[in-house]
């Protein structure tokens, strides 16, 4: 899978793309990640990319024109086959709420262009005629759609084979949901050693006991009637 992240802060991008389990699926080229200066694709000598809003009011707005073109330019480029899956996406607060259904549904796309915005927002009609849809990450507000990108990308890359390096990382936390069709990812509390911690004199964290029953079908029960099934 390629994502393609179209912003005008990039070097945001250098840290995360340099660590962990992202940066070794970048090296073993399960993913492409690609990210690309809106400057690159304006026409004045000032690299314009943000201009007033119609209508007044305070800040800038993103520019419909250089979005255009650096969406134009990178679809065009998009991975060897003609019938290649592209999905153009628009972060902003006033988005769909990005959940786990919607990653697995984008894991499936060949390719992902992002279009980060800053400053007061971007023009409407990226929304209305670029993006296939717009998305957003929670009902707050951020100075811009970098961050996004990343939990976006870090939580699709996951649901790619040989990402997580062992299948069962992934496999063991998405059973069949009982009495309906499709699947969940299931999360369930977690403890390492030490199985008793003292922060405090007097103060005791213990591990619960079933999980050192060895009993593997009560440490099952015990999971199951605490997962949280976050829907796929």
């Amino acid at each position: 899978m390629k994502f393609d992240i179209i912003t005008i802060f990039p070097e945001i991008f250098d840290s995360y793309l340099q660590e962990s389990l992202i940066d070794r699926a970048l090296k073993k080229g399960l993913i492409k990640i690609k990210i690309h200066n809106l400057r690159k694709w304006t026409i004045d000598r000032h690299q314009t990319v943000d201009d007033r809003p119609y209508g007044g009011g305070i800040g800038m707005v993103m520019k419909v024109e250089p979005i255009y073109r650096a969406v134009t330019a990178l679809k065009k480029s998009k991975v060897k086959s003609q019938k290649s899956k592209v999905k153009i996406i628009l972060f902003s607060p006033r988005g769909k709420k990005f959940n786990q259904k919607m990653a697995y549904q984008f894991s499936k796309f060949d390719q992902l262009i992002f279009i980060c915005g800053r400053y007061e927002g971007v023009d409407e009609r990226v929304a209305k005629y670029i993006a296939d849809e717009t998305i957003s990450i929670g009902d707050y507000v951020l100075m811009g759609g970098e961050l996004p990108a990343m939990v976006v990308i870090e939580t699709i890359a996951r649901l790619i084979p040989g990402v997580l390096g062992k299948p069962q990382l992934l496999k063991e936390r998405v059973p069949a949901l009982p009495g309906r069709a499709g699947r969940g990812f299931v999360e369930y509390p977690q403890y390492t050693r030490p199985e008793i911690f003292k922060p405090q004199k007097g103060k005791k964290w213990q591990v619960p006991k079933v999980l050192l029953s060895g009993d593997h079908k009560e440490i099952t029960e015990w999971r199951r009637k605490r997962k949280k099934i976050i829907e796929k």
